[in-house]
């Protein structure tokens, strides 16, 4: 098995600098369509403190980021930065549920470098090794389709971040995978996503709920986890590089809500 195993700065730097708008807006279509089946689930309100739109783009590097909440998900972030006329795009779409149940949460990730990337990863809520019932309901089940689609899809190639911190936070089930921007293996991200959002979704509807008093625990713990992978992501260099250390600041409050003025769901 290949892998990659490089800085996203790295492979932006080492590679040619090309305009890859159409594979961008590919992209940005796939989070579309899944973030429209989400909003057919969910009660969702965008926060006001959402930074929306920055940046010159398509003149220059630009972005969005939209955050949202609702009774039944604590944050949920659509949002894109880069610069595709200059080979350069990163796009998200993260789910956290509320702590009144506790399915993994949803994350979701998609890049151009100008190589394809993509990640999705059901983030778990409990120790997976020490909760061997918690792993048989949401992690056993993925295991058959996961090593399928690494024996059988020799262009997508396993990316191993160079940070521990990210390594760690993966799931034993989780997408991390490179790949050439052809046509076909767009089609077949797209088509493991969907898959995956539809999985999750009939999660979500079957979850028996989680005790009252046990709630206030897991809401801190869910807070310190997405704050932590907020912070901690390499690749918001690319933001300092393109925007500056404060814009990034706030950008990376949006991904967590340390900005937030929304009540987080009780």
């Amino acid at each position: 098995m290949k892998e990659t195993l490089q800085h996203v700065e790295q492979m932006l730097d080492e590679s040619p600098v090309i305009d890859v708008t159409e594979t961008f807006e590919r992209m940005k279509g796939i989070l579309t369509e899944l973030k429209a089946k989400i909003d057919a689930r969910f009660e969702l309100t965008r926060d006001p403190a959402s930074p929306g739109d920055y940046g010159t783009h398509p003149q220059g590097p630009g972005g969005r980021l939209d955050a949202y909440a609702g009774p039944e998900v604590d944050w949920m972030v659509h949002s894109w930065l880069g610069n595709p006329t200059a080979s350069f795009a990163n796009l998200h779409l993260t789910v956290w549920l509320g702590p009144h149940i506790r399915v993994p949460h949803l994350g979701i990730a998609l890049l151009v470098w100008p190589e394809g990337w993509f990640y999705q990863d059901y983030m778990p809520r409990t120790s997976l090794p020490r909760d061997g019932d918690y792993f048989d309901s949401y992690y056993t089940p993925l295991e058959a389709d996961w090593l399928s689609f690494r024996e059988k899809n020799a262009d997508f190639v396993w990316f191993t971040s160079r940070t521990s911190f990210i390594r760690a936070s993966l799931s034993p089930n989780a997408f991390c995978y490179s790949f050439p921007r052809a046509q076909q293996h767009l089609d077949t991200v797209r088509d493991v996503l969907h898959d995956r959002v539809d999985r999750w979704l009939e999660w979500v509807d079957e979850a028996e709920p989680v005790p009252a008093d046990e709630q206030p625990l897991l809401a801190e713990a869910d807070l310190a986890m997405r704050r932590n992978i907020a912070e901690r992501d390499p690749a918001n260099v690319m933001g300092v590089r393109y925007f500056g250390s404060e814009q990034t600041e706030r950008l990376v409050r949006g991904l967590w809500g340390g900005d937030r003025t929304l009540p987080r769901p009780s």
